[in-house]
């Protein structure tokens, strides 16, 4: 844990600035902090509130929203809170991967008005051509197929040999993706991901999604990436690229997550193991309790103030990253009073203009159960193996994302792929 906060008396600056000038800003891409956010978010709250200081690497500031009713007021307030970081990006810090990853792009991610709506019209248009039953089975026959890879080995890293590969081709499927390029993909997202040579990993991936978007240009398909060259938007080349950058960054890693945290609570919480009348319950109470406790973008909806803005009794300096931290704002005691914390859980797919789309949920939600599903159908005896350690988060000031997710199981002959 981090060294107690003390905190000045609140003058008509606000509380960030008494915070600041105590040094006192919480570092939330620590390993510290990933092993055990929910003891930082109450301490950040019994300490700052609704908006507390942290700081997403080694001098770079930010604001993390805690309170629930604060963080719908400000992703719905795109004027005062835009997610078009050009403004932060001048005055970042050089060199770090966190600023590469977080930089302006002319995507669904990163701009607002008008340009946001055009990029995000012609995305949801892409995405709602997916047939989800034809998705459904697509996804069952991926997950077979990975399965039999290490079925009679009773042992695996299910992160490794299962999770991320099933994400990546899925959605490389979905996007017209040919198998070399997916791998090319997956060996640079994952390394934008991590945070790793943020700079090459980004271009190798510009490149794989550039030399995709040509063939399509030139034989279009029934997938999401010829849907995004024929829509009425007319985008470039370029835009679809950086239309599909943003797919992939938003639609990776947060279904990677929440499969394996979902996994993580079936195979550690004795209620997901069986009930009252001796069946477990559905995968969809599990992913439903992951989405509101453990949500794998823990961190997210990044908005930048053009100007200083007072909220909650807090300025927020102007041009300084706020992110959302879902987790926390469902676990708000002004919103949970009352209420199931785990209903609407609805801050982990955002909120206001750049909430994730319907259709994207439907594909992730879709995505994550049946990738349980098939799992534990397959290898119903899995146990975590994780010795004498805890599960091991990986220090992100983004994700809710494990390192590993070591099993075991009595070794199993393969299933026929149909």
């Amino acid at each position: 844990m981090t060294e107690p906060i003390r905190l000045q008396q609140v003058n008509r600056r606000g509380r960030h600035a008494a915070a600041e000038s105590s040094g006192s800003r919480i570092p939330i891409y620590t390993a510290e902090f990933a092993a055990d956010p929910h003891s930082f978010y109450q301490l950040m709250r019994d300490r700052f509130g609704a908006l507390a200081p942290v700081d997403l690497a080694p001098g770079v500031p930010a604001t993390l929203v805690l309170g629930y009713r604060t963080a719908v007021r400000i992703l719905e307030d795109p004027t005062h809170f835009p997610a078009d970081p050009r403004g932060w990006q001048q005055k970042a810090p050089a060199g770090l991967p966190i600023v590469t990853m977080m930089r302006y792009r002319p995507n669904i991610l990163r701009t607002d008005d008008s340009e946001h709506e055009r990029y995000r019209s012609a995305t949801v248009q892409a995405l709602a051509g997916a047939d989800l039953n034809s998705l459904r089975s697509m996804i069952s026959r991926t997950a077979v197929a990975l399965i039999n890879e290490f079925c009679a080995d009773g042992a695996a890293d299910l992160i490794d040999r299962y999770v991320t590969p099933l994400v990546f081709r899925v959605l490389g499927e979905l996007a017209g993706c040919p198998a070399a390029l997916t791998d090319r993909l997956t060996t640079a997202s994952t390394a934008v991901f991590d945070m790793r040579n943020d700079e090459d990993a980004t271009a190798s991936a510009e490149t794989a999604l550039a030399e995709l978007v040509a063939a399509k240009r030139a034989e279009p398909g029934d997938d999401l990436t010829s849907r995004l060259i024929g829509d009425s938007a007319q985008l470039s080349d370029e835009e679809v690229v950086d239309q599909l950058l943003a797919v992939y960054r938003a639609g990776i890693e947060p279904a990677r997550d929440l499969i394996a945290n979902t996994l993580l609570l079936v195979l550690t919480d004795p209620r997901f193991t069986t009930n009252q009348v001796g069946f477990a319950p559905p995968t969809r109470e599990a992913l439903e309790e992951v989405l509101a406790t453990d949500p794998p973008l823990a961190h997210h909806s990044i908005v930048y103030p053009p100007l200083p803005v007072l909220i909650e009794d807090v300025w927020l300096p102007a041009d300084q990253p706020v992110l959302v931290g879902p987790a926390a704002c469902h676990d708000d005691p002004e919103r949970t009073a009352g209420h199931n914390p785990h209903q609407a859980a609805s801050l982990a797919w955002g909120a206001g203009p750049h909430a994730c789309p319907a259709q994207a949920r439907s594909i992730t939600y879709l995505l994550a159960e049946e990738a349980v599903d098939q799992l534990l159908d397959a290898l119903p005896d899995l146990r975590p193996e994780f010795g004498l350690d805890d599960p091991v988060w990986r220090p992100n000031p983004f994700q809710r994302a494990l390192e590993t997710l070591p099993v075991t199981f009595p070794p199993t002959p393969g299933m026929a792929v149909l």
